[in-house]
């Protein structure tokens, strides 16, 4: 086995984590529990994605690495940013990481020669296995984290207050 084939798998399986799971947290109407847990996982597969990037140099190192730095930038800008209130920040940097990740897909999927159109050539059932099995898992991870959200409708999802009957 190549030296590279698990960094390779782990860079290939949180990005897409990313993928898969930026469009729920962007579109999705309610900031609620769910949405910082989903978006901690969203935020760990970003760290995972980054850091190995750096664990598969042959050639040196590339704007693709450049990348990487900036998006690790950004992703701590957005937490500095919600954790100070302002949700516009928080919003603009994680649908700006989120974007730079589908340019280095775009790259990594349609220059024939990345390893991603290469895969896709010599062992498709390998590339559509995993790509179902990531899916069943965020699906899986999504439906149990959303329905464990208490039914009230309040923004931050506070038990209801109780009422005393006199």
């Amino acid at each position: 086995m190549d030296a590279l084939t698990p960094m390779l798998a782990l860079h290939a399986v949180s990005a897409l984590v990313i993928l898969l799971l930026g469009p729920l947290q962007i579109l999705r109407r309610r900031r609620d529990r769910a949405h910082r847990i989903l978006g901690g996982v969203w935020a760990a597969a970003m760290v995972v994605t980054c850091l190995s990037s750096f664990g598969m140099i042959d050639d040196g190192l590339s704007w693709l690495h450049g990348l990487s730095v900036w998006t690790l930038v950004c992703l701590v800008a957005a937490i500095v940013g919600i954790r100070s209130g302002s949700v516009e920040v928080h919003r603009g940097f994680m649908v700006g990481s989120y974007l730079g990740t589908l340019s280095a897909f775009a790259f990594a999927a349609l220059v024939p020669v990345r390893l991603i159109p290469q895969l896709l050539r010599s062992e498709p059932l390998i590339v559509v296995v995993t790509m179902l099995a990531v899916a069943a898992a965020l699906t899986v991870l999504v439906v149990t984290v959303v329905r464990s959200q208490p039914p009230t409708g309040t923004r931050n999802s506070l038990p209801p207050v109780p009422t005393s009957s006199v």
